[in-house]
């Protein structure tokens, strides 16, 4: 949609701003992917904290915002090799396909027990 488009490129801005270059952006309805470069000049918290506070504000002045729109509390971080980052390219770029067929949850959950995550349900959706 447009205003996901949209959305994607003030994140892209944004982060850019926060000397966190993204690589790539892309998602579906119910999330959003960042592949961005971490700056040593802002913790990761820091930086998902303020593209949520920047990006929710501009959302709801715009008449094409959702009604009630909010980001979830949480969030996932995850690191990734070099080796790995035209695999991430590609994952985060299909989103649309992808998430046709496999639900973001599952795919939560799937990644969280590839990699030995423990994980409490109950703290993983809001």
């Amino acid at each position: 949609s447009t205003l996901r488009v949209a959305t994607q490129r003030y994140l892209a801005t944004v982060s850019a701003e926060l000397r966190c270059p993204v690589v790539t952006v892309g998602g579906v309805a119910d999330h959003v992917h960042l592949l961005a470069r971490q700056a040593r000049t802002i913790t990761l918290a820091g930086w998902v904290r303020e593209l949520k506070r920047t990006s929710s504000l501009w959302l709801k002045e715009r008449p094409d915002c959702p009604e009630g729109f909010q980001w979830q509390a949480g969030y996932g971080a995850f690191s990734v090799s070099q080796s790995q980052g035209a695999a991430v390219r590609r994952y985060i770029t299909r989103q649309e396909a992808h998430h046709c067929c496999v639900s973001f949850q599952d795919e939560l959950r799937t990644l969280l027990e590839r990699h030995q995550i423990a994980y409490d349900e109950r703290y993983l959706w809001d």
